[in-house]
């Protein structure tokens, strides 16, 4: 995963004034939700079992593929137009608390290569599936605060 592997030399420029190109996200809103995404990507936050709809599994095998980029406006499941309230200090703080949720999360998958931990719209997924989601997710976000 290049992004992940990446991802602190490509935040380290954020900063808390920078306003986003698309999106209502603050800069220290994204980089909480990026860290909310990965810490439900291992487990450590979980979501109820759900059996995903058609639709969403037709969506999985869209965002699964190799072409595809996060459309600007797509919303995040059960948000909305809502933004989640902030939960670190600042954004230095929310910075930390994104890479250890990677650092978690590449220690939970080496120690759990066969698990498989829910989605918010398309149910279970294994670390591959993962891997390929986030990579898709951060490039989108990134792209959000000209990240890259």
């Amino acid at each position: 995963m290049i992004l992940l592997d990446q991802i602190e030399n490509l935040i380290k420029p954020l900063k808390k004034s920078d306003v986003p190109e698309f999106g209502l996200m603050s800069a220290q809103h994204m980089v909480e939700h990026l860290t909310l995404t990965v810490k439900i990507s291992y487990g450590r936050i979980k979501l109820p079992e759900f059996q995903p709809s058609e639709k969403n599994l037709k969506l999985k095998e869209i965002v699964m593929s190799d072409n595809f980029e996060f459309p600007r406006g797509v919303k995040a499941p059960g948000l909305g137009d809502k933004l989640m309230p902030l939960k670190y200090q600042n954004l230095e703080d929310a910075k930390d608390a994104l890479l250890e949720s990677i650092s978690s999360y590449r220690a939970y998958w080496e120690e759990n290569p066969k698990e498989q931990n829910i989605h918010p719209r398309f149910g279970y997924l294994n670390r591959k599936e993962w891997d390929h989601f986030h990579d898709r997710h951060f490039k989108h976000h990134l792209k959000q605060f000209r990240l890259i």
